[in-house]
């Protein structure tokens, strides 16, 4: 078993500072048991904790390490522009730029305004969706994460089609009740909250493939629902590709499933590794934002040089040929190395991201489908993976992610660790 006695002291240490010791919960390793390594460097697809472990690592900071852990292209392009100043407060050349890309990724939209995290895009895409509309509800779905936005940290209620209750102590009941929730996957159940809510829902949002709540695969035909029942009702469709944008091809899933939001949240990979999001959407929409309309949203930091620069530099290298085909490559190898060594347990992949489904049941599509005693076998397990220098998000509803610094001896590795031949 592999030392940690320098994570074990931050740890205590940082327990008595910060609420249970972590600047985000799940890193506080409260589902799967023991202490969270404290890193202190990353290269490529490796991690190296305080205590000189080497870690495998497929979480990858969540997601926007695509070029694995301090790309040389991305560092260079951070470092050369931080000489020249950590933030202006001003417009400069980066933003140009990185607009310039991520409309060439979304041809569907034609403006885009930067923020800093994916839960300040898709607050900024609600507010203005309710401003261009004149509505206050919302329609979101089970089994989708959309940020600690009040309004949507919700759940729902005993029924199919119910409104919002609060699942975070602070957000006030009348402001939960702006939420609509349904099931997803669940056509007749979203026919109803149309029907019921049509004429005050402002948004409907969704994350067209969900990945926060384990990978849950949709339907084309639902998305493709989805969107009729916005356009007839008037309602503005959203969708969130926090971790889907730039996922799998240059763009975002929507256009892959051929389904046209009206706006894209996006995050995570767009900043390459750094603080950057985005909210993407048809001229009509984002012109309402301040300056140009009477939609408010405004931040220091949104669109600071260094954080676009890794961007800029992240995306540029994913537009290299072959560069998602080493991907899909990558992740096929994943699913056949699985199929072999699993013993007929479940795997969810979708081009470079994956969900082990410990179970020979098929991966659920919906939250309430997830098996707890699955979960479990998840958590019970992630303690011999970590000592054997495999880095997973620990936690069974997350996601794993492949990047373009891993090799097939990655993949194998593990696959490995976690089904070890008898």
């Amino acid at each position: 078993m592999p030392s940690l006695k320098t994570s074990e002291a931050l740890f205590e240490r940082a327990r008595g500072l910060m609420p249970g010791g972590v600047s985000s919960p799940v890193r506080a390793f409260g589902k799967v048991g023991g202490v969270p390594r404290y890193v202190s460097k990353a290269q490529g697809p490796w991690l190296w904790d305080e205590d000189g472990n080497r870690l495998l690592d497929f979480c990858l900071a969540w997601g926007p390490n695509i070029l694995g852990h301090a790309h040389p292209a991305v560092v260079e392009a951070v470092t050369s522009t931080a000489r020249d100043g950590l933030a202006f407060g001003t417009p400069h050349r980066n933003e140009v730029a990185l607009a310039e890309l991520v409309l060439e990724a979304f041809p569907e939209h034609q403006l885009v305004r930067f923020v800093v995290s994916g839960t300040e895009a898709v607050a900024t895409a609600m507010r203005l969706a309710r401003g261009v509309t004149g509505r206050p509800l919302t329609l979101k779905f089970t089994g989708c994460y959309h940020g600690h936005v009040d309004s949507l940290l919700v759940k729902a209620g005993s029924g199919v089609v119910t409104q919002g209750l609060s699942d975070s102590k602070g957000v006030p009941e009348g402001l939960a009740a702006t939420t609509v929730v349904v099931p997803l996957d669940d056509e007749a159940a979203m026919a109803a909250a149309f029907e019921q809510y049509g004429p005050r829902l402002a948004a409907a949002i969704v994350e067209p493939l969900p990945a926060n709540n384990g990978l849950l695969l949709q339907r084309k035909a639902w998305l493709e629902a989805l969107r009729a029942q916005c356009t007839k009702h008037g309602t503005v469709l959203i969708f969130d590709e926090v971790i889907n944008g730039f996922r799998f091809h240059f763009g975002g899933y929507g256009r892959l499933m051929g389904v046209t939001p009206d706006l894209t949240t996006l995050g995570k990979i767009v900043g390459g590794g750094l603080p950057v999001a985005a909210v993407v959407g048809k001229r009509e929409l984002l012109s309402d934002l301040a300056p140009l309309g009477a939609v408010y949203q405004a931040g220091t930091m949104a669109g600071n040089p260094v954080a676009l620069a890794a961007g800029l530099a992240t995306l540029t290298e994913l537009r290299r040929p072959g560069t998602y085909e080493g991907l899909e490559a990558l992740g096929a190898r994943l699913e056949a190395r699985w199929k072999q060594r699993s013993r007929g347990m479940g795997l969810r992949r979708v081009g470079s991201l994956f969900w082990p489904w410990l179970d020979a049941s098929l991966p659920p599509t919906t939250a309430e489908a997830i098996s707890p005693e699955v979960a479990a076998r998840f958590h019970q397990s992630y303690a011999r993976w970590l000592d054997e220098g495999v880095y997973l998000p620990p936690s069974a509803y997350e996601v794993g992610f492949l990047s373009t610094a891993h090799t097939p001896a990655h993949v194998d590795r593990l696959i490995d660790v976690l089904f070890p031949e008898a």
